[in-house]
């Protein structure tokens, strides 16, 4: 009668594995097709309502189909020859023919200031691919005369070299943060087979993930990008190994007091549960409130990192736990935990950090919020207004490179104009209020005719801006443009285009920024209230790490400035920041607090701090350490928002893990006392 219960105990986790084999096999190639599915164009992501795209959508009506233009610039700086000349002349009327291209295009215009250089207007149809089209259109100019540079740039260019960068991304990403956390794993467990399992758990969180994004972003339910394919992987990846370690220390301290594995790790999976489901819930919660931006592309990757949080904690509540069963103590072998060992957590170096805090918890957290304060002081500093688009490489691309060629020898924004649609009787004064420092020239759009085109009773007036549509000089011009046509009656002008586009995306982010950071708070708040039954100490824990963000972002702008000579960030860095560092911070409280409030039921609320502290110590770092790593990993993609990023969180989760949570939360808490659980009844009881 008892033989069915023991065959249940591993028929069960058996079932489980051979599931999870099942689901990581068909959905694993989904993580390498996510590049198929992600779109790169700043254009797609802007809000109906941002002037720009209002202009995108007027311009439909003055040619049948968009186009994304590419510019083609060759050099020789001891002057042109006439085989170079030959040469792109017959290139010209190639490209004219490739697929994608709007040709015929006309001849290369040479440079106005010298005979060193010609560039060649490239329009690519915006609803094809535009970045394969790039590709072509580079392949056809190989065989250049010696000598001769012949560059692709532009807003399609840039395009073209965001995919190359962001290709294969999820290979190189997985390799980097795999090879990192088995190192970390090893480190801390000293056991070969552990480390395989956590990694495995993530490995099938991703591939189910990877599997949801590509189904939702094939059918637009949702938005994809290069940005938010390589977060989805190193979020995976090190929320999946966070959960891993926290089961996995609680089974192994329930093994040292209980005989059965099963119940041991019955105990365990009952005592994370809550916790880890928090924890994920937090992250899911506060990564939706992207949810709420204007930005399609912020919009998409609110979703995405939901549903990857979501696989993480399916994988390590399911899983690893069957794993866990089906392996017992020999999964932690050689050093498997015995029957009646003693707990080495409470007498390591985490015991005697406890025994600081007890001693003397309120020089620890004030000294604690000092050194913090310290990093705040240098938040100023940050420069997150914006920066050029071909800034957002650290490697030197071929748009890039194409850039700097074309501002030698023509105006920046040649190719890439500035797009004014007005009412046509208002054609004179917005012509003239075109005319200012910052643009190189301005003229209607021509008809067959040669006369100004005019459609629905409106114009199209292009603007050639002096310096690079991506620069922030042109982005400032562009805002000045706007004012002056504006300020037209009766014009009815808008100004759209690649600078316009950039300028709207800036504002949007800045306005979501806003938006989003409190919409945050409350959310986190909420979920901590419920979690802790009390209002006080969600209250002190969010300060706590709004205090660690500040100083985060206060140390990254002495960083980007002055160590890695960064040119500044884009307004979304501190909000991505932000949503990440909170909620990512917020877990490790909610880990360390959970276990405080259950010793503290029956210790008290001093006891049960100390000793959850010195229990939690461990693990609590070597998760911290491991999110830090994965993250850092974003940083081998030559992406600047991603490098920022990735400092950005690693810095900050080693602070939350090694500062705020080690000393600052703990001395707080013991220096509030039960107070800290108002107004449940802990918060009454004697200590």
């Amino acid at each position: 009668m008892n033989d069915s219960p023991r065959r249940l105990r591993w028929l069960l986790p058996a079932l489980l594995v051979v599931a999870w084999l099942g689901l990581g096999g068909f959905g694993g190639p989904f993580a390498g097709k996510l590049s198929e599915v992600a779109k790169n164009d700043n254009a797609a992501f802007l809000p109906s309502s941002a002037e720009a795209t209002e202009v995108s959508d007027e311009q439909k009506a003055f040619t049948p189909r968009q186009v994304l233009p590419a510019t083609v610039v060759a050099e020789r700086p001891a002057g042109l020859t006439a085989a170079d000349r030959q040469f792109l002349e017959a290139k010209a009327r190639e490209l004219g023919a490739v697929p994608g291209v709007a040709g015929p295009l006309g001849a290369p215009e040479p440079a106005p200031r010298d005979d060193q250089a010609v560039q060649l207007s490239v329009p690519i149809l915006a609803d094809g691919n535009p970045g394969d089209v790039v590709k072509e259109v580079r392949a056809k100019l190989a065989g250049a005369p010696d000598g001769l540079t012949v560059l692709v740039t532009g807003p399609a260019g840039q395009i073209a070299d965001l995919v190359k960068a962001f290709g294969g991304i999820d290979g190189i990403l997985l390799l980097v943060a795999g090879g990192v956390v088995a190192l970390i794993l090893i480190a801390v467990y000293r056991s070969p087979l552990l480390p395989f399992l956590v990694l495995l758990s993530a490995v099938f969180a991703l591939g189910l993930a990877s599997l949801v994004v590509y189904l939702l972003a094939e059918h637009d339910v949702l938005a994809l990008n290069g940005q938010s394919q390589g977060i989805l992987s190193i979020l995976v990846f090190g929320a999946a190994t966070d959960y891993a370690l926290l089961l996995v220390a609680r089974f192994r301290e329930q093994l040292r007091d209980t005989e059965s594995r099963f119940d041991a790790l019955k105990l365990a999976w009952r005592a994370t549960l809550e916790p880890i489901a928090a924890s994920a819930g937090t992250v899911v919660l506060g990564v939706l409130c992207l949810l709420f931006s204007d930005l399609n592309s912020n919009k998409g990757l609110g979703p995405v990192a939901a549903i990857g949080i979501g696989a993480a904690l399916l994988a390590s509540t399911t899983f690893l736990p069957a794993a866990l069963a089906l392996c017992g103590r020999g999964a932690f072998w050689p050093f498997k935990p015995a029957l009646g060992s003693p707990h080495p957590e409470t007498s390591g170096s985490w015991g005697r950090v406890a025994r600081l805090v007890g001693r003397r918890p309120r020089a620890v957290w004030v000294v604690t919020a000092l050194v913090l304060g310290v990093g705040v002081a240098f938040l100023p500093q940050l420069k997150a207004s914006g920066t050029a688009q071909s800034d957002v490489f650290l490697t030197q691309v071929e748009s890039r490179t194409g850039q700097e060629v074309l501002g030698r020898h023509f105006p920046g924004g040649l190719g890439a104009p500035a797009i004014t649609i007005a009412d046509a009787g208002a054609l004179p004064e917005v012509l003239k209020a075109s005319t200012m420092d910052g643009v190189a020239q301005s003229f209607p759009l021509p008809g067959p005719d040669g006369q100004p085109k005019v459609v629905n009773g409106r114009v199209q007036v292009l603007s050639v801006l002096n310096d690079p549509a991506d620069s922030e000089t042109a982005v400032a011009t562009v805002g000045k443009l706007r004012d002056a046509v504006h300020a037209i009656p009766g014009a009815n002008a808008k100004v759209g285009g690649p600078t316009a586009i950039q300028l709207d995306t800036q504002q949007t982010s800045k306005h979501d920024r806003a938006l989003i950071i409190p919409i945050v708070l409350l959310v986190i708040f909420l979920v901590l209230a419920l979690l802790l039954r009390s209002l006080l100490a969600p209250l002190l824990l969010i300060a706590t790490v709004v205090l660690s963000f500040a100083a985060t972002m206060g140390v990254s702008a002495l960083v980007f400035n002055h160590v890695f000579g960064f040119p500044g960030a884009d307004p979304v860095v501190p909000l991505f920041g932000f949503v990440f560092l909170v909620a990512l911070g917020i877990d490790y409280n909610i880990f360390l607090m959970t276990r405080v409030r259950e010793e503290a039921l029956t210790r008290g609320t001093r006891e049960g701090t100390l000793r959850g502290l010195s229990l939690t110590g461990g693990v609590i770092t070597s998760a911290g350490v491991v999110l830090a790593a994965t993250f850092s990993a974003l940083a081998v993609i030559p992406i600047l928002f991603l490098a920022q990023i990735a400092f950005i969180v690693a810095f900050g989760v080693l602070l939350d893990t090694l500062l705020v949570r080690s000393l600052l939360v703990p001395a707080l808490t013991v220096d509030v006392g039960r107070r800290i659980w108002w107004p449940s009844k802990l918060a009454r009881a004697e200590e």
